[in-house]
């Protein structure tokens, strides 16, 4: 993606990548749940585990040469951005409901559409405003259900928000660099940044560290990092950020469906809308639209 906002042609599988890092990423919510750690030392653990693996595929991908400081400096930063946003997403996870973690941990989607308005000085029309309204009316529709107007989830759902925010940053970031290095390469760096920041955070906050069972932590690390991240970083400079933003939404969806099987945590007909909504979205946004208006 270069600075005036615009993607790269996307190839034959690129959004199916998109789609794909998302639906492995949200399961997330999940496993952290899962874990027999504390949620900040289950984000340790995510990362930690996954860097070895993370660290080879970029030393294949350069060929053991050290990427440009400029790149590197910009790929750091966008690791704080991240080992702060675990930190509230995973500390978010244990105080609400899954659907509502990742729904408000995923309101990135909206800052993202509104970032994509703001580099490209345009207004969807046609096929694009059509789906930027199904994913965000379908949203509502899952939020309006899932969430429960409780003091108990109100800390959860403020720190998932929180996460979301702070997740734009990491993306918009990202999606920056992506233009300067090779996606593995721009994953590695930001994951080394992340366990330091997040070891002593789950430390200040006096967590469990170390796991009886790893089989949770494993799998966060494989599906969430390596997987979910990996095909999420690749696509970037793919694709505008309206459509990485509303691509995000498959998330809450898929995580509405394991509350309800993993957590009892019901589905109604009004939630099963609101998902065929955003579906409905992700299958518009692909569609060729209209000349977009000048703002």
């Amino acid at each position: 993606m270069n600075e005036a906002g615009t993607a790269e042609t996307p190839g034959r599988w690129a959004f199916a990548a998109l789609l794909g890092g998302n639906v492995a990423l949200s399961i997330g919510a999940m496993l952290v749940r899962l874990a027999d750690t504390g949620p900040t030392a289950s984000g340790f653990w995510r990362m930690t585990l996954a860097a070895p693996v993370l660290l080879a595929f970029a030393w294949r991908e350069t060929g053991g040469r050290m990427p440009p400081r400029p790149a590197v400096l910009v790929a750091a930063a966008a690791g704080i951005f991240f080992a702060l946003d675990l930190a509230a997403w995973h500390i978010g996870i244990l105080q609400t409901k899954v659907a509502n973690a990742t729904l408000f941990g995923n309101c990135a989607s909206l800052l993202l559409v509104i970032w994509s308005i703001f580099l490209t000085r345009t207004l969807p029309r046609g096929w694009q405003a059509a789906a930027i309204l199904l994913a965000f009316a379908g949203s509502a529709l899952l939020m309006g259900q899932s969430y429960e107007l409780s003091p108990d989830y109100l800390v959860g759902d403020l720190l998932s928000l929180l996460a979301g925010v702070l997740y734009t940053g990491y993306v918009i970031l990202m999606q920056r660099v992506r233009g300067t290095i090779g996606s593995w390469s721009a994953l590695a760096i930001a994951s080394l940044v992340c366990p330091p920041i997040l070891l002593a955070v789950a430390f200040a906050l006096g967590e469990v560290i170390l796991p009886h069972d790893w089989t949770p932590l494993l799998l966060l690390a494989l599906t969430s990092q390596i997987v979910g991240q990996g095909l999420m970083i690749w696509s970037l400079p793919r694709f505008s950020p309206l459509v990485i933003g509303l691509t995000l939404l498959v998330q809450p969806a898929i995580a509405a469906l394991a509350g309800w099987i993993m957590f009892g945590e019901l589905l109604g007909p009004v939630d099963l809308l609101g998902g065929a909504m955003v579906g409905a979205a992700l299958a518009l946004i692909r569609l060729p639209s209209r000349r977009e208006r000048p703002i």
